[in-house]
């Protein structure tokens, strides 16, 4: 299939400059930087964030919000 697509002079320099080193056309060397940059998202895993908890129990007991914030601000500016 026939495309046109508009990418920065300097990269184009360097994907021809890259096929003409190989001895490949500019078509393939496109090719195949798009099935590695498609194929590296497939396998990017989920972000997990890790489990901050310190202390001897990791389990806490479950609060409000403004059960929190009240008792970050405790004490302050009164």
């Amino acid at each position: 299939m026939k495309t046109t697509v508009e990418i920065a002079d300097s990269l184009l320099e360097e994907a021809k400059a890259a096929a003409s080193s190989r001895g490949v056309p500019l078509r393939q060397v496109i090719e195949e930087g798009l099935r590695s940059v498609l194929k590296q998202r497939e396998k990017k895993k989920r972000f997990r964030l890790r489990d901050g908890s310190f202390g001897p129990s990791r389990r806490r007991e479950s609060r409000s919000w403004s059960e929190i914030r009240e008792a970050i601000y405790r004490g302050r500016g009164e």
